[in-house]
């Protein structure tokens, strides 16, 4: 994944941070223009190499401009792709405007002849049950890749701090801090911190680390103390999104506003 994201133009900064490889970009468009560039290439290649590629994606405005040039990227016969997602919130369905399901199908999944997309039934009767039924689906269709997001407050899908860093569990049924809630406030998908729903299903911390390869996309100022954290803390349930820092293929894409932060390092 390295050398496709050397290759895109408005890359400010590369360096290590542990074993995270991180990317420094101009603006937000050249940040997700690359990450998608490196994600079509990933899926071409689990295609070529095993007839088929799963992706599991994060789903929060810090991916629009991923995913807008991710369904625009060129040759990727998205007929042998499985996608699943990280999280939804318990009790919503995919009509809501609000719904981790409905976002990834207005901006990918209607917008490609996807082969499969699994969504998380947030209005399942049962939270547990449902968790159980995804995490089934996913053993049965390994991912070759995760694309996260990070959270305001640090969290990875939904595992706000202090987060599970011992479950084995691969889907659970979580509650949201308020500062989590708060976001979803200013993100503008709610009119109150009421609103929110208090409960979500999301992947675990140690369901998201086992994927092969992940791609970590996090623009914007918003996200600037929390990219500081993952990054220059250590590892922490206070810092979910810390626990990158043991997986030893982690990209990390940032726009210049999100890494404003994190200590000074020379280009590699």
């Amino acid at each position: 994944m390295e050398s496709t994201a050397m290759m895109q133009d408005g890359l400010e900064k590369h360096f290590r941070a542990g074993q995270l490889n991180v990317y420094v970009y101009e603006s937000r468009p050249k940040m997700g223009q690359a990450a998608a560039a490196v994600i079509a290439a990933e899926l071409r290649r689990a295609i070529e190499e095993r007839g088929r590629a799963v992706v599991i994606l994060a789903s929060a405005p810090s991916q629009n401009e991923f995913l807008a040039n991710l369904a625009d990227a060129p040759d990727v016969d998205w007929s042998r792709v499985t996608a699943f997602h990280l999280d939804e919130y318990l009790g919503m369905d995919d009509q809501a405007p609000q719904s981790f399901r409905k976002f990834l199908i207005d901006r990918l999944v209607n917008k490609v002849p996807l082969g499969q997309f699994h969504g998380l039934r947030g209005d399942a009767p049962d939270g547990n049950a449902e968790a159980q039924r995804y995490a089934k689906l996913l053993a049965e269709n390994p991912p070759d890749l995760a694309v996260l997001g990070i959270g305001e407050n640090g969290h990875l899908a939904f595992n706000d701090p202090p987060a599970d860093f011992s479950t084995h569990e691969p889907y659970l049924v979580v509650n949201l801090d308020d500062a989590c809630r708060q976001q979803q406030v200013g993100e503008g998908w709610f009119e109150s911190l009421e609103a929110v729903p208090a409960q979500a299903i999301s992947m675990s911390i140690q369901q998201i680390v086992r994927s092969a390869n992940i791609l970590c996309v996090v623009p914007d100022r918003r996200k600037a103390e929390a990219v500081r954290d993952c990054l220059d803390l250590e590892v922490s349930p206070m810092h979910p999104a810390s626990m990158l820092q043991a997986h030893d293929r982690t990209t990390v894409y940032l726009d210049r506003e999100s890494a404003m932060l994190l200590r000074k390092r020379q280009n590699s």
